[in-house]
């Protein structure tokens, strides 16, 4: 992963010369007054850890697994936010970690979250790096220092029951090795999100990911069964059978709290056959509010494909849903949806003919499967235009929500209407992205230029699009997450009496605070 920006730094592009040409003359974008810092350039905190408890570190897991070196300390430094890349691209290492720290097993994973109990350090549960809320910046105020436990080396499938379809795997395990080891034995996970190619699987369940096919396969959350957590009080071990109403269920307090809880040391997930077939399409709806209604029906006469996507007219025009199209003419009027589905050959063919009927009745005009093999071509690649486009001198982030179906046009107008008043005149795009009976979510993308301050440009516009959420009656995270960057406008979701409720399962769970303070809760 590359240490300022996303992915594999051979894949990083710059913008052709008509796109920027474009930025400045709609947006106003000029290239930035500096050039971006080298690695060795980036301006990093003297190691505050006391020797002694390194040493006991280093017992612990291995010589070799506690390292203090600059470059390994700043590929821990912070996730992948836009606020995170440009202080990475301005040298600022000052959240960076004071050790990277490797377990291999749960036991260490105890025994390293004890010692930094015992000497107040604070600890990052690392993954794969790809959060964009601020979920990887511990708050270092009244700890001796701060420890990053990356769970790279507990990247094993352990188990698989094929007849219970679960499998036990590990969280270190970034998502393609994971989809390869459990295709070995005919199963799929089927969660593919856009940071696919580089999260964990303990990542996707600390954050409550969804995937891209989530309407046919659902949300991580909906894959979980079983899980082991590891917490400076002990063990958790959660999940014995599908469902069960033996009291609340505790691997709901665990899903979604971002590491400062516990950290997820196993996980028993659903699992389901390779699918034999995979056919993604096209279709082209006169307006967002007419794709909304065919998409609201396909979800709520269980009908809908098992990836399901629908792109405002922006989105479209600008041909964001398709990358080898974006800036040209050939994106095409309307707003374009996607429809993918998997699974055997008939369940493929009756899905989509049951499908297309709802489709073509309310308005849909069938494009094809080309736009669908774009989509699934381009389906990881919006990180890296995002890269090049800060390069070039904007501002570019993305952000989302959730709302019932009634509610969906009002959340979607305050969103955009905030973001433009305190841009200016940004561009705002805007797709459909998850599907539900009740409901959708809502994945907005914002691209202005640049000013002096574009930390302080973008902070104050991401509060003003989190206040127009929480007032129009959306939830402020559909799979992001809360980290730091919606801890406030979490608590004003869940309530003074809901985020006392969370604060006690921490204050039991990690009586010292030192799991991820100030992520999740202030």
């Amino acid at each position: 992963m590359l240490w300022s920006g996303w992915g594999d730094p051979a894949r990083a592009a710059d913008l052709p010369e008509p796109i920027r040409k474009l930025l400045g003359d709609l947006l106003g974008v000029r290239p930035p007054r500096s050039e971006a810092a080298a690695l060795d350039e980036v301006r990093l905190p003297p190691v505050t850890l006391p020797a002694p408890f390194l040493a006991e570190l280093r017992d612990l897991v291995g010589d070799g697994h506690v390292r203090l070196d600059d470059e390994t300390r700043v590929r821990h430094t912070r996730g992948k936010s836009t606020p995170d890349l440009l202080r990475m691209r301005a040298g600022d290492g000052s959240d960076a970690p004071d050790a990277v720290v490797l377990p291999a097993c749960h036991d260490e994973v105890l025994a390293v979250l004890a010692a930094c109990a015992a000497h107040r350090v604070a600890v990052v549960p690392f993954g794969g790096g790809t959060s964009v809320v601020g979920g990887l910046v511990a708050s270092r105020r009244g700890f001796a220092g701060v420890v990053a436990l990356d769970l790279a080396r507990l990247d094993r499938l352990v188990a698989v029951d094929a007849e219970s379809m679960v499998a036990e795997l590990e969280p270190g395990l970034r998502a393609p090795r994971a989809e390869r080891l459990l295709a070995a034995h005919g199963f799929t996970l089927g969660h593919f999100p856009q940071s696919f190619e580089y999260a964990t699987l303990g990542g996707f369940a600390a954050a409550r990911s969804s995937g891209q096919a989530s309407a046919g396969y659902g949300r991580f959350d909906d894959l979980v069964v079983g899980m082991t957590v590891a917490t400076p009080r002990g063990t958790l071990d959660l999940g014995r059978a599908p469902r069960s109403a033996a009291g609340p269920d505790l691997r709901q307090v665990m899903l979604g709290s971002e590491g400062a809880f516990g950290v997820i040391t196993s996980l028993r997930l659903r699992v389901r056959p390779v699918p034999a077939e995979r056919v993604y399409e096209g279709w082209r709806f006169a307006s967002f509010a007419e794709g909304s209604a065919a998409l609201r029906t396909l979800a709520q006469q269980d009908a809908a494909p098992t990836v399901l996507r629908l792109s405002d007219e922006t989105e479209t025009m600008i041909g964001l849903a398709r990358p080898g199209e974006i800036g040209t003419s050939s994106a095409g009027a309307g707003c374009l949806a996607i429809a993918g589905y998997e699974g055997t050959s008939a369940e493929v063919s009756a899905r989509r003919e049951r499908a297309t009927a709802v489709l073509s009745g309310l308005g849909g005009v069938p494009l094809g499967t080309g736009p669908g093999r774009a989509w699934e071509h381009g389906r990881y690649s919006a990180p890296y235009l995002r890269d090049a486009l800060l390069a070039a001198g904007a501002t570019v982030e993305t952000l989302e929500t959730a709302g019932f179906w009634s509610n969906l046009p009002r959340l979607y107008d305050a969103v955009r209407l905030a973001l433009g008043a305190s841009l200016g005149s940004p561009l705002v795009m805007c797709h459909i992205s998850h599907v539900y009976g009740t409901g959708a979510s809502l994945y907005f993308t914002v691209v202005t230029a640049q000013t002096a301050d574009p930390l302080g440009q973008w902070e104050a516009a991401k509060r003003a699009a989190n206040e127009a959420i929480i007032g129009a009656g959306g939830t402020i995270s559909h799979h992001h997450g809360v980290g730091r960057d919606h801890r406030e406008a979490h608590a004003a979701e869940i309530g003074e009496l809901g985020v006392e409720i969370l604060r006690g399962v921490k204050d039991r769970l990690d009586p010292e605070g030192i799991l991820n303070p100030g992520v999740l809760l202030g």
